[in-house]
């Protein structure tokens, strides 16, 4: 029976073409939409992470409170000697010691004056250690658009739309005036060597990096760190094994009494981000049942009107003895092949599209100019192995119930009024 209907789907394009382009098309839309919000999760995940807040961080409970506002007076003293246990207790990872501050930048003219300032966002990390994986965490040998990387204590970098604004050039001495972590003001002298785009408006606003050590001697923070971004060896986030860390790590190192004590909290624990985790999820499921739901009644309407045009073709096989169940679950039969063939038609033209997407990526930096967010202005796609399959959900469910509820039509003819309609 199967290979009978085949020959009739091939040989009747009226019977199939419209069926076989709906669901091709809302296949390939599922399974494009599907793959480009896991790329805009994905490239969420991957620049939160390696910005701000790791796979896992740690902090000191106190700091972790008020997190948001950076407050280096709370911030975890003794770092080295954690970091040095942590490498016996949890060897694999990462550890990668920041320091976040604000401040004024002050920028001299000629005559040592100030000839312009602006408030900076600053970060600390470990830029001159050949051990360190900061310059690959950072991509920095990329995002330098002007000069060169730090190569001796007291250089930095900033921001190149900071340094436009200002019109600081590369070789420039400027101040940084801030608070230390004892609350008395700070100001310290660096050379600006090179200027940064990261391609994220958040950070190319006005952002200032700078060395690890620098910094814990401009801010009177020998030996602290306010966090300490902890990363899995492969630098891909499982969420299973970050929180089997978290838990051992508290175990073991944490005190509630202490407020100063260490503490490990996950990615998903951070900023709200299993909200907005959980926000993305639901809404690609919503956008799936969204297609099943609109691509059903579609192929409901196309069944109507399939019926209509092979009410006769109906009829003769009712009058030639052909069980009404029997015809019923042979027309389901052949909406699920119709089905299965525009899915995989639809798949491969999403795969398409969403490879493409994921090679070039699409360019919103106009559109977050004022984000706060740490995420690419480049938002690419991802191809993922669930992107093979998932639209399969859409395209056969769509076609199967379309043709279940159009075909119910077939119990409605009259047996008695079949030669009646063969005659007229």
């Amino acid at each position: 029976m199967i290979k009978f209907i085949l020959k009739g789907i091939i040989r009747d394009r009226s019977r199939s073409l419209f069926p076989v382009l709906t669901v091709l098309l809302g296949v390939a839309l599922t399974v494009l939409g599907y793959c480009y919000f896991s790329g805009v999760m994905t490239s969420w995940i991957q620049t939160s992470a390696k910005f701000e807040s790791g796979h896992m961080k740690i902090m000191s409970r106190a700091y972790a409170e008020n997190a948001d506002q950076m407050p280096n007076d709370l911030a975890f003293i003794g770092v080295n000697n954690l970091i040095a246990e942590l490498k016996r207790d949890f060897p694999g990872l990462v550890y990668a010691q920041r320091i976040r501050f604000g401040g004024l930048f002050d920028v001299p003219d000629e005559q040592g004056e100030t000839k312009a300032q602006g408030p900076i966002a600053g970060l600390a990390v470990n830029l001159l250690s050949e051990e360190s994986p900061e310059r690959e965490l950072l991509n920095l040998e990329n995002a330098v658009v002007r000069g060169r990387l730090p190569e001796k204590p007291g250089e930095i970098l900033i921001s190149d739309d900071f340094a436009r604004r200002l019109d600081i050039q590369s070789g420039q001495i400027s101040t940084l005036i801030g608070s230390t972590m004892y609350g008395n003001m700070a100001t310290a002298n660096f050379t600006v060597v090179g200027m940064l785009r990261f391609g994220i408006s958040a950070l190319d606003r006005g952002m200032m990096l700078a060395d690890l050590a620098d910094i814990q001697a401009a801010l009177d923070m020998e030996d602290a760190a306010g966090e300490v971004l902890v990363f899995s060896n492969d630098f891909v986030y499982q969420e299973d094994a970050a929180e089997r860390i978290a838990e051992a790590f508290n175990t073991k190192y944490s005190d509630e009494e202490d407020e100063f004590s260490p503490v490990m909290i996950t990615f998903r624990s951070q900023g709200g981000m299993a909200d907005y985790m959980a926000y993305v999820n639901t809404f690609m499921g919503v956008m799936i049942f969204s297609f099943i739901a609109v691509m059903s009644i579609v192929l409901w309407n196309a069944g109507l009107m399939g019926s209509l045009r092979r009410y006769g073709e109906i009829g003769v096989r009712l009058a030639l003895g052909e069980d009404k169940g029997h015809l019923y679950r042979s027309m389901i039969i052949e909406s699920l092949m119709i089905g299965t063939v525009g899915t995989i038609l639809g798949t491969v033209l999403g795969l398409a599209f969403s490879y493409y997407l994921q090679v070039k990526g699409i360019n919103l930096g106009n559109m977050m100019q004022s984000a706060t967010m740490v995420i690419n202005d480049v938002i690419r796609a991802k191809v993922t192995p669930a992107s093979f399959v998932v639209g399969f959900v859409p395209g056969l469910i769509a076609t199967f119930l379309g043709t279940s509820i159009s075909a119910l039509g077939i119990y409605k003819r009259q047996t008695s009024q079949l030669m009646k309609e063969l005659e007229v």
